[in-house]
């Protein structure tokens, strides 16, 4: 069904002198004035037009380009504050109008503010309101999945960080750990899907998991090149010299020295992180990419693993044991707690691979690989033995 306040193909029908009409199907013969029409047509052409309301509220067709159509949201400024409410410019010659009914609080001529257009139930007009909340439900079905690329328009800030609009659909919200750029309320911009909780309400990012793990990597190689293979940030730095250094957050900076780790492009020390290959630095991709911020002069680039790497043998008088509880005894780590995260975050190698099973059972032989260091469990009595030989 064809209704105002969207865009069509349509086909012309009849050449007039005023310009071209189209047929709109259920709301019949719609005049495309020549002055809108980008070049001249003839009958059986078809247009791409945008079909509203003209001052006799009579469809009128446009190849002009609204703001934003019904059913979408959009930052549009007041141009003109009425006894009958407020009218806004959305981009065509007729305002549309936000009556008092709509205005969450009173518009102001000269300002913007973000609306949604409907059509009017009653008139069938196209009108825009700024109560937003009552036209976004937090708990609308939706099938949006982890990694999907959405549109966005940024809503408002709160203490978690920012509101945003998803697809004019629903509300989701960045928070502000992972946003590490300037946003404008009103602001369109592209994001993902980062997690869909249970109750259904969403979180965001703006950059897709791969894009952010990919891009949190460059910015850590790169800053290893300029600091000459050494930076002192690891697991315990403070999470604003991180961000002011990198860019990122500390739970983003942890996973991608993780994934560094696993690669065997970095190995990480007690006091800091030390590039194990020679790399080059890679150019920004865009004019946004964080220049990274000199940390401390740091030492030469060791040759090899082996320079990086200290195996020792570690004792046990039982097996199996955890594998949390062997980074605590062992001192690799400050507590039990701070052993799950590590784990959880990848940064533990269990006989050369990744291991993320935080109780993961351990026995004799097994080799534990984090921080520069590696260690070889062996049993008590299997070391007494061998020794009595």
């Amino acid at each position: 069904m064809i209704t105002v306040g969207q865009y069509y193909t349509l086909a012309v029908s009849q050449v007039v002198e005023t310009g071209y009409m189209l047929d709109a199907r259920e709301l019949g013969p719609v005049l495309l004035p020549k002055r809108n029409a980008p070049w001249p047509y003839k009958a059986g052409d078809e247009a791409n037009v945008f079909l509203y309301l003209d001052s006799d509220d009579a469809p009128i067709a446009t190849t002009d380009k609204p703001k934003a159509c019904v059913g979408e949201f959009a930052y549009l400024q007041v141009v003109a504050a009425t006894d009958v409410g407020a009218f806004l410019d959305w981009g065509l010659e007729k305002d549309v109008l936000v009556p008092f009914a709509e205005q969450h609080r009173p518009l102001e001529e000269g300002n913007s503010y973000l609306v949604y257009l409907y059509l009017d139930k009653i008139d069938g007009r196209i009108t825009a309101t700024s109560k937003i909340d009552k036209v976004l439900d937090d708990y609308k079905p939706h099938d949006y999945k982890k990694d999907q690329r959405v549109d966005l328009i940024i809503a408002n800030s709160t203490d978690l960080g920012y509101k945003a609009i998803i697809n004019h659909s629903h509300w989701g919200v960045l928070y502000k750990d992972d946003v590490f750029q300037r946003l404008s309320f009103g602001q369109s911009i592209e994001g993902y899907i980062k997690h869909t909780r249970p109750d259904g309400k969403i979180d965001l990012t703006l950059h897709s998991g791969q894009q952010a793990r990919d891009k949190n990597s460059e910015a850590i190689i790169n800053l290893l090149v300029t600091e000459n293979g050494f930076v002192p940030l690891h697991d315990k730095s403070d999470p604003q010299l991180i961000i002011k250094s990198l860019g990122m957050s500390k739970g983003s900076f942890k996973k991608a020295i993780g994934n560094l780790y696993r690669q065997r492009l970095i190995s990480i020390e007690d006091d800091g992180i030390r590039l194990i290959q020679e790399i080059e630095p890679s150019m920004p991709h865009h004019e946004e990419e964080i220049t990274p911020t000199p940390v401390k002069e740091a030492s030469n680039i060791p040759a090899s693993k082996e320079n990086v790497l200290h195996e020792r043998i570690v004792t046990i008088n039982k097996e199996p044991v955890e594998l949390y509880k062997i980074l605590k005894f062992e001192g690799l780590v400050g507590s039990g707690g701070e052993a799950k995260n590590m784990i959880a975050d990848g940064l533990v190698l269990l006989n050369d691979k990744v291991e993320l099973q935080k109780r993961k059972k351990i026995m004799s032989g097994d080799v534990i690989e984090m921080g520069g260091e590696r260690i070889r469990l062996q049993l008590e009595n299997k070391e007494t033995s061998e020794n009595d030989k």
